[in-house]
């Protein structure tokens, strides 16, 4: 396994990380373990969580996903040698994640129940990281590149929140914080205001990146290397799309596009499973598996501290982890790049 240093923190990271979302909805408890025991054995030390977790998001599950995680850690008495990073929810209509039924917000009596409660569900006195899992402000977080501006002052501040979690930090609750789903602007004022009142610094921006989605390149991947904010990469097979199960009208029975396909129109642009077949072509062509290249693509990125990899099956997970004893060669690399090209980032 390689290792790489968590932004400016002196966390040292595996580049695998090991995302947690199906379980408590497609994984079991016992399948759950399963995928922790075999990570953790092939040397990956960080597991993504969230309090939104399991996906779909829901009432009934909320939660599930961190008990199980908490259960593992405790029962194989690892706490001292992995990191967990989780989330609080953004703004959101999902109003039975906080008592009384209220919108979700990145306010302090929120934010400190939200927390609390985690770290209830993990059986931890303190996480590693703490990341927003998207802002309060509207933005457009979960597919496409367009902007609309919205001028409104029902927002949480940007130095509000970061108050709330510098408190914490200092409290022992959180040892670093981070960013999701977040913009270049956002990301550079969590930065300057750190920097102004002397607050905790962010170390992370866990954002979608990957072969059908690589806008990170453009603003965010400048500001992760010069100000250290690592990035941990989410969707490395674009929902499975890259994988090449879904080609052709293909449906696995029980799979996430099965299940909840509805829940993901980011990867059913037009031009996402050409450009996935392309990508087919290039593995097919230097004789790589296009999973483990496409995982590979986003671990070498400079400005990448960890992929996060999620599986439902132990042979993907297996498969997964495997892409860590590939190379890739500059013909390779100027083959995906030419494919990038022709299909410019088609689900952004």
């Amino acid at each position: 396994m390689n290792y790489k240093k968590l932004g400016n923190s002196e966390l040292k990271i595996s580049t695998i990380a090991l995302g947690t979302m199906t379980w408590g909805e497609q994984n079991s408890q016992e399948e759950a373990f399963e995928q922790m025991d075999y990570a953790f054995e092939k040397g990956i030390n960080i597991f993504d969580s969230a309090e939104l977790y399991p996906v779909p998001p829901s009432k009934e599950t909320q939660g599930e996903t961190s008990r199980i995680l908490g259960l593992w850690v405790k029962s194989r008495k690892v706490r001292d040698k992995i990191i967990i990073a989780d989330k609080v929810v953004g703004r959101s209509g999902m109003k039975w994640f906080r008592d009384g039924g209220i919108e979700t917000r990145l306010d302090q009596s929120q934010i400190e129940f939200a927390l609390d409660r985690t770290l209830k569900n993990l059986q931890i006195d303190c996480v590693d990281l703490y990341q927003l899992h998207w802002p309060d402000r509207p933005i457009n977080v979960f597919g496409g590149l367009e902007y609309e501006h919205s001028e409104t002052d029902d927002v949480i501040k940007i130095e509000e929140t970061l108050s709330i979690l510098d408190q914490l930090v200092k409290k022992g609750k959180i040892r670093h914080i981070g960013l999701s789903n977040e913009t270049a602007w956002g990301a550079s004022q969590f930065i300057k205001i750190a920097s102004e009142k002397n607050m905790t610094k962010i170390v992370s921006i866990q954002n979608p990146y990957n072969l059908l989605n690589r806008s990170f390149e453009v603003g965010l991947s400048e500001i992760s290397i010069r100000e250290q904010v690592g990035l941990l990469a989410y969707s490395p097979l674009a929902s499975g799309i890259l994988s090449g199960k879904y080609f052709d009208g293909k449906m696995p029975k029980g799979s996430r596009m099965d299940l909840f396909g509805h829940r993901y129109p980011r990867y059913k642009t037009l031009n996402a499973e050409a450009a996935a077949k392309k990508y087919h072509e290039v593995a097919k062509k230097h004789g790589l598996n296009p999973c483990q290249m496409a995982i590979k693509f986003c671990e070498i990125q400079k400005f990448v501290s960890s992929v996060i990899i999620g599986a439902t099956t132990m042979e993907q997970l297996k498969t997964n982890i495997d892409s860590m004893s590939l190379n890739l060669d500059e013909e390779v690399i100027k083959d995906i790049n030419n494919v990038q090209l022709i299909y410019s980032n088609p689900c952004p």
